[in-house]
């Protein structure tokens, strides 16, 4: 018998958490990033789907601050139940609890080769909106590259300049529009965005870089890290404002990151870069970044409900 319900606590809420990391392993993380997540959303939930008493599938549900007007959703289903209606059960939860905030549109990733999920979402019809290809840095394979940054601009951390907070917002402002497939997206307002996006279990103020020049912010980079992955950092955003692009700044920020990943016992570096985000791909790519699994977009429509 298959029964989908919401989970009830965190008891249940670590069940889902645990076959989420059995199938998305490379992005796995730990219930204490789930809540800094949570505190992120403006409406969350998160479905299971038991097949005859044993969970086989997790649904999560989300409705975002910088994309209100849609709902983020990530259906996983062990791979030996698959075929079994726990994904439509799934999907259909979603979108019963999407009709019930009078929002039509769902979007969801699937991982670039998982082609079985991706067909799944297409008969549902499901588009790509966007794709991004994952890329890996073996540490134990390379030197640490030089730290140059350009004339008149120092690398310091977050962590020895707190005070750069606003400059590093600013700098977000100017740099998220700029990225494909995020034209739209809205920004939150400094103390909102500082909490959600500096502030979380996963953010360290020592493992976020900042490109100054004088007293101005022009530019940062940080890794996403999780106990979870004890010897994987997760890239998160590298921005440079656009008056200083073409320097050498973004250069310089991904250089400390790899020599401060290195030195502090990481083994390797992943990341995920928009296809068409052309410069941040041949940097990657001039560092030695090597393919890895990623991710595709999609969105579309609600199941029926009825």
């Amino acid at each position: 018998m298959l029964v989908v319900s919401p989970c009830a606590d965190e008891t249940e809420e670590q069940a889902s958490l645990e076959v989420y990391n059995a199938v998305w392993h490379d992005d796995a993380v730990t219930m204490a990033e789930v809540r800094s997540f949570k505190g992120h959303m403006l409406e969350y939930v998160d479905f299971q789907a038991r097949l005859d008493g044993r969970i086989e599938g997790t649904g999560v549900g989300v409705i975002a601050p910088h994309r209100p007007d849609q709902v983020g959703a990530l259906i996983t289903v062990l791979p030996d139940q698959r075929g079994r209606g726990v994904g439509s059960a799934l999907y259909k939860a979603v979108s019963t609890w999407a009709a019930e905030r009078n929002l039509d549109t769902i979007e969801t990733p699937v991982l670039d080769d998982d082609p079985e999920s991706l067909a799944f979402a297409q008969r549902r019809g499901f588009v790509e909106v966007t794709r991004e290809p994952g890329l890996v840095l073996h540490l134990s394979e390379i030197e640490p590259p030089p730290v140059e940054p350009p004339d008149g601009i120092e690398i310091v951390t977050w962590a020895e300049r707190p005070e750069l907070a606003p400059g590093i917002y600013e700098v977000a402002v100017e740099g998220l529009p700029d990225i494909p497939g995020g034209e739209d997206d809205e920004i939150e307002p400094f103390e909102k965005w500082l909490e959600h996006e500096m502030r979380g279990s996963g953010d360290r103020p020592e493992a976020t870089f900042v490109a100054v020049a004088g007293n101005e912010a022009i530019g940062y980079a940080k890794f996403s890290l999780t106990e979870a992955q004890p010897v994987t950092a997760h890239h998160d955003l590298t921005a440079v404002k656009r008056a200083w692009r073409g320097r050498g700044v973004a250069r310089a920020l991904k250089a400390t990151q790899i020599a401060w990943a290195k030195a502090n016992g990481y083994e390797e570096l992943r990341t995920r870069n928009e296809q068409r985000n052309e410069p941040i791909r041949k940097l990657n790519s001039e560092f030695g970044y090597r393919p890895a699994p990623g991710r595709i977009y999609l969105r579309g429509p609600l199941t029926r409900t009825g």
